[in-house]
Order: C-alpha cells, then structure tokens, then sequence
C-alpha cells in the first residue's frame, strides 16, 4: 500500500490492548500513531495470567515466543493461616486440565509486544489527547505535548482508546466517567525480591478470611508477585492514607501473626506498588462514529476475572481483522467487531463475581464454599474424579479463541 494513502490510526494508551492494537493496525497496512502519557515505557508489572483467548492471538500477532512462560511443573501453593499452619493449597495458575493458563508479569507482555512494533510506528510520550471531535471523514484530535506544553490538532481515520480503566478518551466522546462500576474492594499488589520468609522460591502462600485475602504467587524464575485484596464500605477513605495503613486495618483488629505480619513488611519497603479500587467499567457502546474504546478503557472486567492481559490482546487483534475485512468502512468493522467480542466480554464480568468468592470471600458463608471447592481443587483423587468441573470456574471459556478469522 502507498505510504501516503495509509488509513491513518491514533492510539492511546502504550498498554497492552494500545499495543496490541496498534501492531496488528500496522499489520493491515494501516499507519498507527500512539500516544502515551507517561514519558516513557512503564517497564513495571505485576503478576497475570495468559489464559487461552490471549495465547491465540499473540501466536498469530508473533509475539508468544517472547511473551514466555513462567510456570513451571514444581509450583507448589499452600493455603496458611495467621498462626503459620500450611496446607497444599491451589490457585487458578497452577489447575489441572488443558486449559490452564501461563503465568506471566505483566511486564513480559507488554515487553513481547513493544519489540515486536515496527520502527516506523510513531510513539509520543508525555501526550494525552484533550480535545475529540467528528466529522464524516476523520475524526479531528487536540494533542497535548506535556513535556514541551504544547498543542498540535491532527486528524484520524480512526482513533482507538486503550488508556485504561480512568480513559480520558472515555470521557472526551462518552461523557462524564459515570461507566465506572465499583465493587467495594481494594487491591494492593507488589513485586517481591525474595520468597515469603520460609517457604521456598517456587512457593505461593494464601490467607483468605472473610472479606479479606492476602496471595504470594510463585513463579519458575523469579521472585513471587504479592497480592492484597479486601472489602471495604467507603472506597474514598482509603485513599485518604499511606496504603500499608489501610491494609493493616482492613486486616485487624487481630494480631496478624507471623507470615502476614512478614508480608506487611515487604509491602510497605517495597519500591513500588499498586494500591487502587477494583471496578468495572459497563458501557452499552465501545465505539461511536471514528472513536473506539478497547481494553480496561472500554470493558475492564478486574483482575479477579483474570483476562485483563487476554481479552486486551484478544480485542487488539480482532479490531484489526475486522478493519481488514471491512476495509474503507471504519463503522461497520466497529459495528462487527463489537458484535463478535462483547458477548465474550460480558460472560467474562459476570464470572468475575464468582471467582472474586475465590480470590476474596465476602463473609463467612462465601468463606466456607470457598474452603470446600479449594479442597475438591487441591485433591488429585477428586480431580481425578471430577474432570473438567475440578478447574476453577469458567476456564473453558477463558480458552476460546473469540479473534480467530
């Protein structure tokens, strides 16, 4: 295709749904352009799991092989209590059956994706879009250099927001951020440098109580990605102090014991962190006109679903399929790409409820399933026994290739 006549694409976000996106844009032979607000490559990350959906798509994009995998046979996880009893335990990384996911940081993904994007993909950093508007032919962009502190107005044949859960693209073209869904529960989650203080370098640990759970998740070759999720009634408040102080009161007023007061430590001598909401983002439209939402910006389904990293990679590439096979009508591939992804996408949120109950429990009923489907998980006979219903909850649809042409 002619340099000067390439369809042209503004991307924003340099996450993985931005990337993913765009590489598959350049692909088609469209020219991407990709803003990020950052001043440059966030090569942090923290634990995620590849499940079937996104390994699919990054096979075919050429990215897997340099995703890797960092599961490993000898993953062992127990399941502890405050006093330091440990018993063999079980998370969604290490089930049983053929669909069990890879687990990865996220920064392995993002790292997969960023080298594979072409040279001539044009990256601006420290740029945010602050202007959107539309007409039949191009979707017209007001772009804030922020380093520089200026303002250059370009127009697109597309422009596709992967800017996150808080998407700025969001709320320039949709309106006011009331698409965001909070489920009252928090997360804290870090890298460590070593393993939990006396468990080995391929051991997890999970402490789950009712509404409150802490996870170490292990990997074959590196240090073991920490997680702290609870429920909270007021969400505001617990902004309104240092994250390892909220932390430490959503798990009191009982004496933490040792192996949670040793995970308390890290977390608060840890460089850097997450400490957020978890939310939804539910949207009746990802796409109006020339402007497309992707990703955590139009369908964030929270970490407790699983498939941030899978459904982000999953809907990059099936956004550029759809503009291949309907080329030169930028709404009607909006229109089939919608159509093809958002029942996936939808079935995914509704499960995130039920594996939240694994993740978290709410309260003392939740926290007692929760013990009995952990033990039939943990159990080779009843595996055995029960097959494909012994995996955590809707790993067969996690699988499903929702891009394949």
């Amino acid at each position: 295709m002619n340099q000067a006549k390439r369809p042209r694409a503004l991307v924003v976000g340099l996450g993985i749904a931005g990337m993913a996106a765009a590489l598959r844009l350049r692909q088609i032979g469209w020219e991407p352009v990709v803003a990020e607000r950052a001043p440059g490559r966030r090569s942090g990350g923290y634990f995620i799991m590849l499940f079937g959906a996104g390994t699919a798509s990054a096979q075919r994009l050429g990215v897997l092989d340099a995703i890797g995998d960092r599961s490993h046979p000898e993953v062992r996880n127990y399941s502890v209590n405050r006093a330091g009893r440990r018993t063999s335990g079980m998370n969604p990384a290490t089930s049983p059956g053929p669909n069990r996911p890879r687990l990865l940081l996220r920064g392995d993904v993002e790292r997969g994706l960023f080298d594979a994007l072409p040279e001539d993909v044009e990256i601006r950093y420290s740029t945010v879009p602050t202007r959107i508007t539309q007409d039949a032919g191009a979707a017209e962009v007001d772009l804030h250099d922020t380093a520089a502190d200026t303002v250059s107005t370009e127009r697109f044949d597309l422009v596709v927001g992967t800017d996150g859960m808080r998407s700025t693209v969001r709320r320039l073209v949709f309106g006011p951020d009331d698409h965001l869904h909070p489920l009252n529960y928090m997360i804290g989650a870090t890298l460590l440098d070593g393993p939990v203080e006396g468990f080995g370098p391929r051991e997890g640990t999970i402490l789950a109580e009712p509404g409150r759970s802490v996870w170490t998740f292990p990997f074959k070759d590196h240090a073991p990605s920490l997680l702290f999720s609870y429920r909270t009634s007021d969400v505001d408040a617990e902004f309104r102090r240092p994250a390892i102080e909220s932390i430490r009161a959503a798990f009191g007023p009982q004496p933490p014991g040792p192996i949670l007061e040793h995970l308390f430590t890290r977390f608060e001598q840890a460089d850097d962190y997450l400490f957020d909401s978890v939310n939804q983002v539910r949207m009746p439209r990802w796409h109006r006109g020339r402007v497309v939402l992707a990703g955590d910006a139009a369908w964030c389904v929270t970490l407790y679903a699983g498939m941030g990293a899978s459904s982000g990679i999953a809907g990059g590439e099936l956004l550029g399929t759809m503009l291949e096979r309907h080329a030169g009508d930028v709404p009607g591939a909006l229109r089939a790409w919608e159509a093809r992804l958002r029942p996936f996408i939808t079935t995914e949120q509704e499960s995130a409820f039920t594996t939240r109950r694994l993740f978290t429990p709410h309260d003392r009923r939740e926290h007692l399933v929760r013990a009995v489907m952990m033990r039939v998980m943990s159990s080779p006979a009843l595996r055995r026994a029960l097959g494909r219903f012994a995996e955590f909850p809707g790993m067969a649809h996690k699988a499903i290739d929702i891009a394949a042409a």
